[in-house]
Formats: structure tokens, sequence, C-alpha cells
């Protein structure tokens, strides 16, 4: 079952604090092939948790 693109919200952001299950990656992975949306939501968490990184680490 592929995930609806709430699920996969709640799949990328709970994947930034525990790895996800070899099930839940494969279903993410399926969802973003297909939706642009999500795919561009991937990338700006994405983005964000490197800029806060960068950030963090500045001193």
């Amino acid at each position: 079952m592929i995930p609806n693109c709430k699920h996969t919200a709640e799949l990328l952001s709970q994947g930034q604090d525990r790895p996800l299950t070899p099930v839940e990656q494969l279903r993410l992975r399926l969802h973003l092939l297909l939706c642009d949306g999500c795919r561009n939501f991937s990338r700006q968490l994405e983005f964000m948790r490197r800029a806060l990184r960068r950030y963090r680490d500045r001193d």
C-alpha cells in the first residue's frame, strides 16, 4: 500500500527522529516517485535540517 500525502509527511518527519523500517522506507520511496508535492516537501525538510546544523555548528 502506497501512503497518501498526509502519511508521507508524517513518515518524512518521523524519519528525522528515528530510523524508518524497511517497509516504511519502501512506501515512502514509492510515494515520492509519484508525488511532486511530497518530493518538494522532502527537499525542504532536508534543507532546513542542514541549515540548522550549520547554524548550530557555526561557533
